[in-house]
């Protein structure tokens, strides 16, 4: 399947929203509106830091686990996302960019490794719901860092 890349201006630098992003438990703050049930384990923040949650996209509900496994300071951050009991495999990377100014463009891709036959036979819908999904959460990404 192909990836879903969706981005977003922040008024904050690349070291603010980095520092924001590796703390697992904030990722709650912006996605609870398609992921519900956050339980954090390991590290609170960086590599290793883990977080399983329920996601419920158009009806379907199913248990994620995400894990930092990447880490580039103040660049980039990956998650690797495992579901549908191991058969969807996916990977999440945030990549923040300096646009001058105190401001940054954050751009989240979401690249599927493995995907069950159903998620492979109805791509374009998932790939739909995936990208208004995540548009929806760099939204409430930016208005939450611009409070903050």
């Amino acid at each position: 399947m192909q990836p879903v890349t969706v981005s977003v201006s922040v008024s904050r630098t690349p070291e603010q929203i980095y520092e924001f992003l590796e703390v697992m438990a904030h990722h709650e703050r912006f996605t609870d509106h398609y992921l519900s049930g956050w339980r954090c384990d390991g590290p609170a923040r960086g590599v290793g830091s883990r977080a399983t949650v329920t996601a419920t996209l158009a009806g379907a509900r199913t248990e994620v686990t995400i894990e930092t496994v990447e880490a580039d300071a103040p660049r980039r951050l990956v998650e690797r996302n495992v579901s549908a009991a191991g058969r969807r495999l996916a990977q999440g990377t945030y990549t923040i960019e300096p646009l001058g100014g105190g401001a940054s463009r954050v751009t989240f891709t979401y690249a599927w490794r493995r995907a069950p036959f159903a998620d492979r036979l109805l791509a374009p819908v998932v790939r739909t719901m995936m990208r208004r999904a995540n548009r929806t959460a760099l939204r409430r990404l930016a208005a939450e860092l611009t409070r903050s």
